[in-house]
């Protein structure tokens, strides 16, 4: 058996903890309807390998028509050949990290995804030799999940939202969901 007796020494004294100052950003209550879930679809045609598109504006219009005050939104690519991202929208970073992602995975290296006399899972007659690609994504996240607050989508001063075309141009789509305390647009 474990005495769990705390004795204190007279000759210390107990200091109280310090308390931190709270300042809560934002106290919102909810009835019961008012949770939102909203999404939506947005379809891109990507021009090259390693373009970078900024879709914050209709990340940001989607939110709004979402109705979602407080919350989260998230938004996913539906390919393996393409990212999103949340980095600065400044010219010579995304070529810097256009070059990081080639050096990273060079489309012109062997990789055995390409080897079509060897692969047979996943082929269609469109399919591409972009192992590369698949590579790069190591890198990269599906998604980006940002906070919702005062129905805007929060990110920072020089944050964006890119799509990166991993591949070669095509159709892409990214799916964007808001969800959190609203109310749907009527």
């Amino acid at each position: 058996m474990v005495d769990a007796t705390v004795r204190h020494d007279a000759h210390q004294t107990a200091q109280q903890p310090a308390q931190a100052e709270r300042q809560p950003l934002h106290a919102v209550e909810a009835p019961a309807t008012g949770l939102v879930a909203f999404a939506e679809t947005l379809d891109y045609d990507t021009s090259y390998q390693l373009e970078f598109i900024d879709i914050t504006a209709d990340v940001q219009n989607v939110v709004t028509r979402s109705g979602v005050q407080y919350g989260q939104v998230t938004v996913f690519s539906q390919h393996t050949t393409a990212a999103i991202v949340l980095n600065e929208h400044e010219p010579l970073l995304l070529n810097d990290m256009a070059r990081v992602l080639a050096r990273f995975a060079p489309a012109g290296n062997y990789y055995e995804h390409n080897d079509f006399s060897k692969r047979t899972v996943n082929m269609n007659d469109q399919e591409s030799a972009n192992g590369h690609a698949h590579c790069q994504r190591l890198l990269l996240g599906a998604s980006e999940s940002v906070p919702i607050h005062e129905g805007a989508a929060v990110l920072g001063q020089y944050s964006s939202l890119f799509l990166i075309e991993l591949d070669h141009a095509r159709k892409r789509q990214v799916f964007v969901q808001a969800l959190g305390l609203g109310q749907l647009p009527r």
